[in-house]
């Protein structure tokens, strides 16, 4: 089920991305109908960023194309800027920054003559195709041809492209595919900067890990639909969830702490407790009954433990039928 207040937080200023009730229906002939989204209800707040989740087919990338008035909704709303979306994109558009699908670059020209065409085109001075290349890290590599960029410098190409007009709201669609840690570390840097610097940032990653710790808030969708949304510290839980504890006889310190009440797990060599507020209480229980403790640690919630509890998914590899759905 959605989940609503207190998890959710009511933004302090007017949503950049607020869509009602959004609906897509693809429909080919002779085959059944396929909703992609269902009634979406998402808002995003200025200034944040935003994780977008869902498991392959949930509607993610679906989502982002209507957003960017690439497909049209069957029914329902979008608003980027207070503007009704795909009806006034001409209005918010030169705001707008996205990587969402193969990036249409000239694989014979370098990777900076591809960026020099595109500042061209908007009217944008030269330097600024020096600041992006510098952003993204390419500086050294803007001289060789695109057709021979390998997978990671071809995403950092294409968030260059979208940052090039200091766009207001940037949209990443698996921004970190075929990225190095090294460069996931910088994507993560440059993304916070950016937020910090006022731009608001919608990303849709299978990277969990990586969405716990650059993003203010997430929306989880399955089968189309919003099951949670809200700052991700509140989803997860910021409260201690269980201590693993390895004592010296692990059999008769279960039994110990399941009689005074705690919840007990085997976790190879060591002991999941949970059901309490504070670690010590785990120890000095197990002391009172000649047991102690060798190893205490705190396991805490994760987003993608959460993200599996709510979907049933685990979150890998992309959306089903290339993407689109």
């Amino acid at each position: 089920m959605r989940q609503t207040d207190p998890v959710s937080e009511a933004p302090t200023s007017d949503p950049v991305i607020r869509t009602s009730g959004l609906r897509k229906v693809f429909r080919s002939p002779g085959q059944r109908a396929v909703v992609a989204v269902d009634g979406l209800d998402l808002t995003v707040a200025a200034g944040t960023v935003h994780g977008f989740l869902g498991p392959n087919g949930s509607g993610k990338t679906t989502t982002i194309r209507l957003l960017l008035g690439l497909a049209r909704p069957t029914a329902g709303s979008i608003e980027l800027f207070g503007q009704r979306v795909p009806a006034h994109l001409s209005a918010v558009v030169d705001r707008l920054g996205a990587t969402v699908e193969e990036p249409a670059f000239t694989p014979g020209f370098t990777g900076r003559r591809n960026l020099m065409l595109l500042a061209r085109t908007a009217g944008l001075p030269r330097r600024r195709v020096d600041e992006v290349l510098e952003q993204v890290g390419l500086r050294r590599h803007d001289r060789r041809r695109f057709g021979r960029y390998s997978l990671g410098m071809k995403q950092r190409l294409a968030l260059a492209a979208a940052l090039l007009r200091s766009p207001d709201l940037l949209i990443l669609d698996e921004p970190g595919n075929g990225l190095d840690p090294a460069g996931v570390r910088d994507l993560r840097e440059l993304v916070r900067s950016l937020a910090d610097g006022g731009t608001t940032v919608l990303l849709s990653s299978h990277n969990l890990a990586e969405v716990q710790q650059i993003c203010d808030d997430v929306s989880i969708l399955s089968g189309g639909r919003l099951l949670a949304t809200g700052p991700v510290d509140a989803l997860i839980g910021e409260r201690l969830s269980r201590t693993r504890v390895r004592v010296g006889e692990p059999d008769r310190a279960a039994e110990v702490l399941r009689a005074a009440g705690y919840e007990v797990s085997h976790d190879a060599d060591a002991l999941l407790v949970g059901g309490h507020e504070h670690p010590e209480d785990v120890t000095r229980i197990l002391a009172g009954h000649d047991l102690f403790v060798g190893e205490l640690s705190a396991v805490r919630p994760d987003l993608e433990s959460y993200f599996l509890q709510l979907t049933g998914h685990p979150m890998t590899g992309t959306d089903e039928d290339g993407g689109n759905r």
